[in-house]
């Protein structure tokens, strides 16, 4: 098994930046390395939604068109951590994101969520206008 515990959430204003992090712990985890990680996000009403994803390796990294340029996602592997740094935050953003964690070497599309097995509980950010 493989737990992921997010955090470094809260409440900012729009324009402002927030990064959060993502830890990475478990029996099954051996190295952050081989595993793909993701972001995404829930807004009340809404379904889950892609935000970043850094495959296996880092080999790829892949982003929503919502936050591409403004959004960041990177990884420590000697630390077991994934974060995703948030810039330029609009009200649209504000959201729980959750920390996803994949195995699989292949998928037809990472920016799938069913192409992860291993999901945070998820750390809320809002954000005011």
């Amino acid at each position: 098994q493989v737990q992921l515990v997010e955090s470094g959430g809260g409440l900012v204003q729009a324009g402002d930046s927030l990064r959060l992090s993502c830890a990475a712990s478990g029996r099954a985890l051996s190295a952050l390395s081989g595993y793909s990680m993701a972001w995404f996000r829930q807004a009340p009403g809404q379904g889950c939604e892609f935000v970043a994803a850094s495959t296996w390796s880092e080999r790829s990294t892949y982003y929503a068109d919502s936050v591409k340029g403004r959004f960041t996602i990177s990884r420590d592997n000697a630390k077991n951590t994934v974060y995703l740094q948030m810039n330029s935050l609009k009200p649209e953003d504000a959201a729980t994101y959750f920390c996803a964690a994949s195995i699989r070497r292949y998928t037809s599309d990472w920016r799938r969520g069913d192409a992860y097995g291993y999901w945070g509980q998820g750390t809320q950010v809002h954000v005011s206008s």
